[in-house]
């Protein structure tokens, strides 16, 4: 028997009990479930932070009459571990469905996404596919898979056939930016009938608080940073996409201009991968903190400083991506130096509250130095205000009910 409330089944190969579920996964259903949805979310959690996090995240689910279903992630033996994971899931939703008779099946990336056409086929139930990004080609553009590997070639043209499959069977589209649409629109794949809803990351504009002066200086005391240095900083991890060197290089230009600068990189990862990288520019290891904050104590940290870099891997795949650091920076009213990928450059000029490198040339890195004095003279508040529904959760809900409504009104 149907719910009487329309009903969705949010399926994820991210936990809830990752940091990336708890940011950009449980706040979005959360709303949906406050907007009238009867919620299900489906994920695969991590067996160590399903441990420690298990107890929290199930009474915030309860709380908000949400129905949490998880199933463990599994890493071994390489290839076949993530076969077993898919299969787990697929089967857990089709039983699901067959219990609950979903309305939607909201599913976040691509092998969530072959488990909601395969329901669809199956059930003729709407299917939402929320890419977050180009999944396949981020496997190449990351150097996971090589192409001159035939093995690799031969997962790579399969694997763009079954997107081609997944897009083109989709109800309707989410992606995270404007960029990002605009290429989808262009495959051949993609049915113009179909609606694509851009929905950047949404930042946590209530913990990523603007800074004030006083909130500056104390961050300063607490990482033991003199009060008039002038502090770059990098915030998250330091894997795949981002550029540490090209960051380093840059620091390093900053130093000779300003001689107490101190670069403050907020990161999960081993400080050795920085002192390693900064010791091929001689950068003298006392400038540099590295240190980790849990997420609530980010914005304390940050808000030490005066202007922040994130360089990323230019590439294709990441014409869809929407950096969440950059977003929680800006909400702070902290000016960014990025590198150009997906919406960052409207980004930027939207907030007035950053600067694009044009390539990683030392002319660029002088450029960009040359406009540091402007960055620290910028309103704080007014960084924020400008990008503030941009960022915004409430803003983000609200689409995402929008998205709901004309895929069950079509």
């Amino acid at each position: 028997m149907k719910n009487k409330k329309q009903s969705s089944l949010f399926i994820s190969y991210n936990g809830l009990t990752d940091p990336l579920g708890q940011s950009q996964i449980l706040p979005y259903v959360i709303g949906l479930s406050k907007s009238g949805y009867e919620m299900s979310i489906l994920s695969s959690e991590k067996r160590d932070r399903f441990k420690a996090k298990e107890s929290e995240i199930s009474s915030i689910c309860k709380t908000h009459g949400i129905k949490w279903i998880p199933l463990f992630f599994h890493t071994s033996p390489p290839i076949l571990a993530k076969y077993y994971d898919y299969i787990s899931l697929k089967n857990k939703a089709t039983n699901l469905y067959r219990e609950n008779n979903y309305d939607i099946i909201h599913c976040r990336s691509f092998l969530a996404a072959r488990i909601g056409a395969e329901l669809k086929k199956k059930f003729n139930c709407k299917y939402l596919f929320d890419m977050r990004g180009f999944w396949v080609d981020e496997r190449v553009d990351g150097g996971i898979w090589d192409l001159s590997s035939p093995f690799y070639r031969y997962a790579y043209k399969k694997y763009k056939k079954k997107e081609d499959y997944l897009v083109g069977y989709a109800d309707g589209i989410v992606c995270l930016t404007e960029a990002g649409k605009i290429e989808i629109q262009k495959w051949k794949s993609y049915q113009p009938s179909v609606p694509i809803t851009v929905i950047p990351c949404s930042a946590d504009l209530e913990l990523f608080s603007v800074v004030s002066e006083d909130e500056k200086i104390l961050a300063k005391q607490l990482l033991g940073i003199k009060e008039g240095a002038f502090v770059l900083s990098y915030l998250g991890s330091l894997g795949t996409w981002y550029l540490l060197e090209e960051m380093l290089q840059l620091f390093n230009k900053i130093a000779e201009k300003y001689n107490e600068a101190v670069f403050l990189i907020l990161t999960p990862d081993d400080p050795k991968i920085v002192y390693q990288s900064a010791s091929k520019f001689g950068i003298d290891p006392s400038k540099l903190v590295i240190t980790f904050a849990e997420r609530k104590d980010v914005p304390i940290f940050m808000k030490a400083s005066n202007v922040s870099v994130s360089f990323i891997k230019p590439a294709y795949s990441k014409i869809a991506s929407s950096p969440t650091k950059l977003g929680e920076l800006l909400s702070m009213g902290i000016p960014v130096i990025c590198n150009q990928i997906g919406d960052v450059g409207l980004v930027l000029q939207q907030s007035g509250g950053g600067v694009l490198l044009p390539d990683f040339s030392n002319a660029s890195y002088d450029f960009v130095i040359e406009q540091l004095p402007m960055l620290m003279e910028l309103d704080s508040a007014e960084i924020r205000s400008n990008i503030y529904e941009y960022y915004s959760l409430d803003n983000a809900i609200k689409t995402y009910y929008h998205v709901y409504n004309k895929l069950l009104s079509s």
